[in-house]
């Protein structure tokens, strides 16, 4: 059996964002719980910091690829042509920190790959997930199990913060008469 080259080619295209989009969403699982001094350690100084209050931040790493990859083709069909094989193009990753730890990693931008999603963000990630810290949860097979090039793993359950103390009456004792 012969292949045509147009299909070796249209496979070799498909495969390229597989273990990148793979990458981000395991980040998305292992990060969690990361101190804010080793996510800056391996990730860098982030774009944008944004404090909602006393307990969380939200750390933004923006990235834009210089290429998009694919292959476009012009064929007259309405509005113009189609790129085959080609990906997104930038990528906003954004931490959520609690009380100086990585509660959560979204992703969002125009970033995804032909044959997986958030491809394009695995570049900010990648140093943390090639040397993981310490206070990173562990890469194993339960973790790897629960990650997709596909779909991205479901958001943490962030659990509120206690409300603050009530105001305490203090009854005092009558003195004398």
């Amino acid at each position: 059996m012969r292949s045509s080259p147009l299909f070796v080619a249209l496979f070799a295209l498909t495969g390229c964002g597989y273990s990148d989009s793979r990458l981000a969403h395991q980040a998305q699982i292992n990060m969690e719980g990361m101190s804010l001094v080793e996510l800056q350690s391996c990730a860098g100084v982030p774009d944008k910091v944004s404090r909602i209050d006393e307990h969380t931040q939200i750390l933004t790493y923006n990235y834009k690829s210089d290429a998009s990859g694919g292959i476009d083709v012009s064929l007259p069909i309405v509005g113009g042509g189609y790129t085959l094989g080609g990906s997104g193009s930038n990528c906003n990753a954004t931490f959520r920190v609690q009380d100086g730890r990585v509660a959560s990693l979204f992703y969002s931008g125009n970033n995804d790959a032909p044959n997986g999603e958030d491809a394009v963000c695995a570049p900010i990630v990648r140093g943390c997930m090639r040397r993981p810290q310490p206070s990173m949860i562990p890469l194993n097979d339960e973790t790897r199990g629960r990650s997709s090039a596909y779909y991205q793993p479901p958001a943490p359950v962030i659990q509120p913060p206690p409300p603050p103390p009530a105001d305490t009456v203090v009854r005092m004792e009558p003195v004398g008469r």
